[in-house]
């Protein structure tokens, strides 16, 4: 029998995971399933045709979300009704908390029968505690990227496997230097700076500027700089309005391979803060976290967070070692300098944060398992 499954992922990270779930649920069923739902380019390309654009959803930030209130509640009904139209037999969410608990909500209420997953724990270790309390009501399971986070939710009785971290199973330490340097025709000694200013338009419009005039500055010590920007669909296309009239050697790339060929080749990334971190951290890439939102947005974080880093390498090993600029401090001088400084002394100590991150099975494979056990457990108590 066909297994139905219905992914919700609401930006590239999500994207991303769900495409390999799919490919490792396609294993486990010897084909036997099919997908609907959200989902970005890795998904579509593994089968899964998107109910609507995923960049609908893609907004980050407490002040920025406002003017896109009226659209995503329009896409949050367009979800239920298709749900209850295709009937599936599980339902994922992935990540993307603040909409993905609205979907979870709303499904409780219609009382369809259908497990409910959700994969990415909330932070609730960093702020919203609440959040572990309100889950188990709403889910019939969690997926937890780190070790940690299990104990949080357990208590209230929701039942959570921790996964390890996707990235780990990406492939972006396995990249070809040389075939960037060729396919750019590039001299061995040039510098390779990349830029990751993030999958969001709102990060994009604000941070792009600022790296421009970071790597403006680079040319002067480096003329033989050159600058790779890997993109996604999201926001390839405003990415590459912004750059066109620039003036330093630079090119915009899409897909996995591309991006892991030009980690494998580049000198030094300045990347906003996410999953592209430990991306580049496994790829060995020395790079800094440059990020900036809204004044309110920061000023509300501020208060909220009880962290002391953003970055997961950070927070692992609880010291800074990916350095981190933030709000008042992502300047073209901060940033040129911290750049810098990572040219001439490039080592950063992240192996021990990896090996945290790690399980003996590949986290789609995992998933996969706990989803076809939940629905045939859920068949067997119909």
């Amino acid at each position: 029998m066909t297994l139905r499954v219905y992914l919700i992922a609401g930006e590239p990270s999500g994207d991303l995971l769900g495409s390999r779930l799919m490919r490792a649920l396609k294993r486990q069923t010897k084909g036997q399933v099919t997908f609907t739902g959200v989902g970005g380019e890795t998904m579509h390309d593994e089968g899964l045709k998107s109910l609507f654009d995923i960049r609908d959803l893609a907004v980050m930030g407490l002040f920025e979300v406002i003017p896109s209130i009226p659209k995503i509640l329009g896409h949050l009904n367009e979800i239920m009704a298709d749900i209850q139209k295709k009937k599936p037999d599980i339902i994922m969410t992935i990540d993307s908390y603040s909409f993905s608990i609205r979907v979870h909500k709303k499904l409780k209420k219609l009382n369809l029968g259908i497990p409910h997953v959700h994969c990415v724990a909330p932070q609730v270790w960093a702020w919203k505690k609440g959040r572990a309390k309100v889950l188990h009501k709403y889910i019939d399971h969690l997926f937890c990227l780190l070790p940690n986070e299990e104990k949080y939710f357990k208590p209230y009785g929701l039942k959570t496997t921790f996964i390890g971290h996707p990235v780990i199973e990406g492939g972006a330490d396995k990249g070809s230097a040389k075939a960037f340097f060729q396919k750019y025709h590039l001299n061995p000694k040039t510098k390779v700076v990349i830029l990751l200013p993030g999958s969001r338009k709102n990060e994009v419009s604000r941070l792009m500027p600022i790296f421009k005039e970071v790597c403006e500055k680079l040319s002067q010590t480096y003329p033989n700089l050159f600058v790779v920007i890997p993109s996604v669909k999201t926001v390839a296309p405003t990415v590459c309005d912004m750059v066109k009239r620039w003036h330093i050697p630079h090119t915009v790339i899409m897909g996995e391979k591309k991006r892991y060929d030009a980690f494998a080749a580049s000198d030094v990334a300045i990347a906003a803060s996410g999953t592209v971190s430990l991306e580049l951290s496994l790829a060995g890439v020395p790079h800094l976290i440059a990020y900036r939102v809204h004044p309110i947005t920061g000023w509300m974080a501020k208060k909220l967070l009880k962290i002391r880093f953003v970055n997961l390498i950070n927070l692992l090993q609880n010291k800074e070692v990916i350095p981190e600029l933030l709000q008042d401090n992502c300047t073209v001088e901060k940033i040129y300098q911290q750049t810098q400084k990572l040219l001439q002394n490039p080592k950063q100590n992240v192996k021990k944060s990896l090996d945290k991150l790690k399980t003996d099975v590949l986290p789609s494979e995992k998933m996969a398992k706990v989803l076809i056990n939940l629905t045939k457990r859920n068949k067997n108590d119909k």
